[in-house]
């Protein structure tokens, strides 16, 4: 767990990654399955947008430990 947490953004870059393949490489996937978790995608990405600035502001005021 503690790697997720040090590491959002590459993990989520990581699963995008693989949806678009996916999405990709399956044309039977329906449109409305694709739509609905790019959506999701999009709510994660807000998540980790928060905690990698979570984790810039910690520096800047000595608070972040890795």
């Amino acid at each position: 767990m503690e790697f997720v947490k040090t590491h959002p953004a590459r993990i989520y870059a990581v699963v995008v990654a693989a949806l678009a393949l996916t999405a990709h490489f399956v044309p039977s996937l329906p449109s409305a399955l694709i739509l609905g978790v790019v959506a999701a995608v999009l709510g994660t990405g807000e998540a980790v947008q928060r905690v990698e600035n979570g984790k810039t502001l910690g520096a800047y005021t000595g608070q972040y430990r890795p």
